[in-house]
């Protein structure tokens, strides 16, 4: 219970004190007009008041990542909580951030169009992330789809199906993919920006429900760091860089850099930026903290001998093959919350990976449409982008879910790598001296620290985890050093290309 009241505060005082910093860094402009007002259109480009916006900011980034992937990653012990902590506060904050003030600031462009900017003069690195960022949101989607219709499965009384094999609840697919269509083509403002904000209300009570309960009757059998922080995992891979790319939503995500245009294009003025991006990503870190610990803290047997951890450890060895953390969501949810509260919070997990999942194919559209130089107002424009969208990830519907899932975490947070090498660049280049909030002015000389210190630690975890993970080059446990120092080196050129890069724009501006 101290770990988790510990994490939760500091979480709170992390976005009123490091995301003010951010803030100030960026150098908001209130009197700047932003695309909202500049390119209104209807469907893409629509004012909405800034509560809303991070409602539908927070259901859009808290699908089943920082559910799914903060279940996933307690299995490695007491180490998830402190990732979610300081990765929310200073890596996902800061990457949520930049992405969406930088679309702002380039008029509403989509993540790709942000990254070639800002690391590279020609068109195919910027042609290279548009093929990445698609991939990822197909990926994205396929999860976001899959994963619902199997708690729809259950919750409608026909039995908790795996996607693993052909067992596939496809009425439930149909039925979703329905409401996908309507999400990706209509205005933003008819259905998410309308109906969002309910759903996101839903997620927050569902997961206030559990953090009630948890500390109320079970505070006891919660996961504490000072049980060691050493990895708990029992499948033989190592905590680093496993757990960094597990709990991916819930502390830094490449994903959420694809949504935060979205709302960009909605957002009436700079000054909402902090409330909106950085807020609502603190805001999914401590829906990822509830259920983590739940996740460690649900399945305590003393009477076996079996302890938080263990038990969850115990639980999916009984269930091998299937998919654990809809199954943990099941459990807890209908256990501790009764029928009703049961059920809300089903449906707020539920809506929570529909609506992501649909804004995602929105996002594509949008990555689609900016390359095409195509006018989204017309419907058939948008259907011609939409159909071929749709027919890749009903076809992705059809591959082993874990698989998926694990080629989506990696994908995702390599994507976060590049937002944050281009966020550094970005602040980089901008003037010293900014405006602050108080009046006057104050100097941050190296405020691109704040987002070239996550974007070194997050290329160092992708680098190894491609080399040492199953679905990479599967090096072997023995060789895992071997892995480790080609990813150090990797990172360390990195930071060696980023000091070059310095030095020649030194000497141009001389």
């Amino acid at each position: 219970m101290i770990t988790f009241i510990i994490a939760l505060v500091l979480l709170v005082v992390g976005f009123f004190t490091y995301g003010v910093l951010v803030e100030k860094i960026f150098g908001v402009e209130p009197d700047r007009k932003t695309p909202a007002l500049t390119k209104t259109d209807g469907v893409d480009f629509v004012p909405m008041a800034p509560w809303r916006i991070f409602l539908v900011q927070f259901l859009n980034i808290a699908g089943l990542g920082p559910i799914f992937g903060a279940i996933m990653g307690i299995f490695y012990g007491p180490a998830a909580f402190l990732w979610i902590v300081f990765g929310t506060i200073f890596a996902g904050g800061v990457h949520d951030y930049l992405s969406g003030m930088l679309s702002i600031r380039k008029g509403g462009v989509s993540l790709p169009n942000i990254i070639g900017d800002e690391l590279g003069k020609g068109s195919g690195l910027k042609m290279f992330v548009r093929i990445l960022t698609l991939v990822l949101l197909i990926l994205l989607t396929t999860t976001f789809l899959s994963g619902p219709a199997t708690l729809l499965q259950g919750l409608a009384g026909l039995g908790t199906m795996d996607f693993h094999g052909r067992m596939i609840p496809i009425i439930w697919v149909l039925i979703i993919f329905g409401y996908y269509s309507l999400a990706t083509v209509l205005p933003v403002d008819k259905l998410i920006g309308r109906f969002y904000p309910i759903f996101g209300g839903i997620l927050l009570f569902m997961g206030l429900g559990i953090m009630v309960v948890m500390l109320g009757w079970h505070s006891s059998e919660m996961p504490e760091v000072f049980d060691g922080l050493q990895n708990r995992q029992t499948n033989g891979l190592p905590l680093f860089p496993m757990m960094f790319v597990s709990i991916a939503c819930g502390a830094i995500s490449g994903f959420h850099g694809t949504q935060s245009p979205i709302m960009a294009r909605c957002v009436t003025n700079e000054r909402q930026g902090r409330w909106i991006f950085y807020g609502a990503m603190v805001a999914e870190g401590i829906l990822a903290l509830i259920w983590a610990a739940a996740a460690g803290t649900f399945f305590a047997d003393p009477e076996q001998g079996l302890y938080g951890i263990d038990g969850l450890q115990a639980f999916a060895a009984q269930h091998k093959g299937a998919n654990i953390a809809a199954l943990v969501i099941d459990r807890v949810s209908r256990s501790w919350l009764g029928t009703i509260g049961g059920v809300l919070a089903i449906i707020g997990v539920i809506a929570a990976p529909i609506t992501s999942g649909d804004t995602a194919l929105r996002s594509a559209r949008l990555i689609v449409a900016d390359f095409l130089n195509w006018d989204q107002r017309p419907i058939p424009r948008r259907l011609a982008i939409a159909i071929p969208l749709f027919l890749c990830v009903f076809g992705m519907v059809f591959v082993d879910f874990n698989v998926v899932w694990r080629y989506f975490a990696w994908t995702n947070q390599t994507l976060a790598v590049f937002t944050l090498w281009a966020g550094t660049c970005w602040l980089y280049k901008k003037p010293t001296s900014v405006p602050s909030l108080k009046g006057g002015e104050k100097q941050y000389r190296f405020g691109y620290l704040i987002a070239l210190i996550p974007a070194l630690f997050m290329t160092m975890v992708c680098s190894s985890y491609i080399l040492i993970a199953p679905e990479g080059l599967n090096i072997a446990p023995e060789k895992r050093i071997i892995g480790y120092i080609i990813a150090g080196l990797v990172t360390i050129g990195c930071l060696f290309g980023f000091i070059v890069w310095t030095k020649k724009r030194n000497r141009m501006s001389e």
